[in-house]
């Protein structure tokens, strides 16, 4: 090992210059457009990004308020099933309800039917992440080790599939539309698949590879709270079963608040309903199975449309609409002082003369 004397300059050595090369790059001399923020400048593009803000949260709200939508709240009207559900020792038995209601317009184009809670809290971190993603990607693994618990295994040792919390508590309400026409009733074509996103149908939901979703599934049991296996959530299309069900993948994005809708249904667009849901009586047809008297929650369905903006919430407008004013405010206030401090100038000015 060399000494570290040896490193240091000797007598009459010259120091080494720790100093960079004195070149355009290395002492950042490079070209560069440097702006000249003078008080106009910084004052006009204030005031231009209030009025963009403005402009793009006015028509936001106008987009917002042309969203043709109708709520209807059925915790009420469905209080004989409610109480039903209160006694968990029910769960086997079938309670149905009907709701009905007018729409005075039509509701033309497409038109989405959601399904809202009100006071259920999605967002408890336990609640979060009791889940197991590599379960739900259809891959053979120990959920004991996951944080799936308490909904993990039942005492015999058979594993819940699909394991978590969130999977246990999926909304199961069947909620059907019929349209009275006369004295005729008539079914309201839905469309129960295509409604979740790409990406968790196709890249973050798979099913175990067998060569049917029985044998895939063989060796598990439902959760506790469901009222049949994952591979029977959709008797009447084998290819919305198990974990790529469009209801079950909708369920498990979970949501940051405690009042919240997730689409369930589209309209299909066929025979009377071609241009939409047009207007009269119409009745739902609810199997009552989600409980929600034990933390005082709300259930509601929601018909609505949507715009290029998205839905009715107003939000994103009112945001865009209070930024711009305050930029603008700022400007205002900003131009008014300096003038004031001008005034002053030209006043002092005088009094030396």
């Amino acid at each position: 090992m060399k000494n570290k004397t040896s490193f240091l300059p000797q007598e009459g050595e010259a120091r080494p210059s720790r100093c960079p090369d004195n070149s355009a790059f290395k002492q950042q001399k490079l070209p560069a457009w440097k702006p000249q923020l003078t008080i106009a400048a910084v004052l006009s593009s204030f005031f231009l990004t209030g009025v963009f803000c403005l402009s793009v949260g006015v028509c936001l709200i106008m987009s917002a308020n042309s969203v043709r939508e109708i709520q209807i709240d059925y915790s009420d009207k469905c209080s004989d099933c409610s109480k039903l559900r209160e006694n968990s020792s029910n769960w086997n038995k079938e309670c149905h309800c009907s709701v009905n209601f007018v729409l005075k317009e039509d509701i033309l184009g497409d038109v989405f039917m959601y399904y809202g809670l009100q006071n259920f809290y999605q967002n408890h971190r336990r609640y979060v992440i009791s889940r197991s993603d590599a379960q739900l990607l259809g891959r053979n693994v120990n959920i004991q080790k996951s944080y799936c618990a308490p909904f993990t295994t039942y005492r015999n040792g058979t594993p819940m599939a699909p394991c978590g919390a969130i999977a246990n508590s999926m909304f199961n309400d069947t909620i059907d539309l019929f349209y009275n026409l006369n004295s005729s009733v008539i079914q309201v074509p839905l469309l129960k698949t295509g409604n979740s996103w790409w990406t968790d149908k196709n890249v973050k939901f798979r099913n175990p590879k067998s060569y049917n979703l029985s044998s895939a599934f063989a060796g598990t049991a439902r959760p506790p709270y469901w009222q049949k296996p994952v591979y029977l959530l959709d008797e009447e299309d084998e290819r919305n079963n198990g974990y790529v069900n469009d209801d079950f993948i909708i369920w498990m994005r979970v949501s940051a608040f405690a009042t919240f809708r997730n689409l369930y249904r589209r309209v299909r667009r066929i025979r009377q309903f071609a241009d939409g849901l047009p207007a009269g009586n119409y009745t739902f047809h609810i199997s009552y199975n989600f409980p929600v008297t034990k933390f005082k929650g709300r259930k509601h369905v929601i018909l609505s449309t949507v715009v290029w903006s998205g839905g009715s919430n107003p939000f994103l407008g009112i945001a865009y609409v209070v930024s711009g004013t305050a930029a603008t405010l700022t400007v205002d206030g900003r131009v008014k002082e300096t003038q004031l401090s001008a005034s002053h100038c030209r006043a002092a000015d005088r009094t030396h003369l």
